[in-house]
């Protein structure tokens, strides 16, 4: 059985393109798909192979002094389809969008394990915030922690200045899939005069990995970026499916839903797809129908 591991860390990189070589050399040779991205200010990967190796990956990372203290998060990989079709290793702007001038590598809140975690959700004067986007959020959640509403991560600042503020809200606990979001989000926090910011160490993926199932605060499932759609608290694959036009999960009843149309728009977007792109969904999936008529797969560019 497969497995996928996910890792990131803020450092100041330099040699971008020896690095791209290096990784993208490494990670071919041991049979790993997925996606590297490389920046200026870190790495972030998801990656899906062999558990060994992945290991091995991974211990190759660690060998190098830059990456030496980045943790490594693994889940499982069942499904029948390949989590990733290839193997990306891309040099970025950044390794998560944010369009703000930080150093998430100095400045950032204080990490907290499973245990601290769960203290600070029975504090009645922290403030609970998902950094995730709404349709990550609609299917899991941590209870009291407060929605930003966000379709991308880059509208995090203004949620920031519209809803908090640091003479009221002296205590604040934030989370996201696999911690990146969250080193980012906190450092522009504290660039804003909060003082007390706390962010959940690894994300949900190590608190699902190391919290016992009857001390597990987790409601719902964890959208995750690749073909799994969702894990449970198992951090086995979920339940959900995703639709290829907005990136919503949906759920059985979203499938079922007259609404639904595989590849091209489901309930929650139907309303917001032009004719155009309409039209061009519906070539794709013809396309993709036809490839496996032929027993082949279709993999073309994402256009959503």
């Amino acid at each position: 059985m497969k497995s996928v591991v996910t890792f990131y860390k803020f450092v100041q990189l330099q040699k971008l393109e020896f690095w791209r070589a290096k990784l993208l050399g490494e990670a071919l040779n041991l049979k790993i798909k997925g996606t590297l991205s490389l920046a200026g200010e870190g790495i972030n990967g998801t990656l899906v192979g062999e558990r060994e190796n992945l290991a091995h990956f991974a211990a190759v990372l660690s060998g190098h002094e830059v990456f030496s203290d980045m943790e490594f998060k693994y889940s499982s990989a069942q499904r029948v389809n390949p989590v990733f079709f290839r193997l990306k290793v891309r040099i970025k702007p950044e390794i998560v969008s944010f369009e703000q001038p930080l150093d998430a590598s100095q400045d950032r809140g204080i990490r907290v394990n499973a245990e601290q975690w769960n203290a600070l959700l029975e504090d009645p004067e922290v403030v609970v915030i998902d950094t995730r986007n709404s349709y990550e959020v609609a299917i899991g959640s941590f209870p009291r922690a407060e929605n930003p509403d966000t379709s991308s991560f880059r509208e995090f600042p203004a949620f920031m200045h519209a809803k908090l503020n640091s003479l009221k809200h002296k205590k604040i606990a934030m989370y996201c899939t696999g911690g990146i979001r969250c080193e980012k989000a906190s450092a522009y926090l504290l660039a804003h005069d909060f003082e007390r910011v706390y962010q959940l160490q690894g994300g949900i993926l190590k608190y699902l990995e190391t919290v016992s199932p009857e001390q597990t605060r987790w409601l719902g499932e964890c959208f995750v970026f690749d073909q799994r759609v969702s894990l449970n608290d198992e951090l086995d694959e979920g339940s959900y499916q995703q639709c290829f036009a907005c990136r919503r999960a949906l759920s059985q009843e979203d499938l079922d839903s007259p609404r639904f149309q595989q590849g091209v728009c489901c309930p929650g977007c139907i309303d917001e797809l032009d004719d155009s792109r309409r039209a061009s969904f519906e070539e794709r999936q013809r396309q993709v129908q036809l490839a496996q008529a032929r027993g082949s797969r279709h993999i073309g560019r994402r256009q959503g």
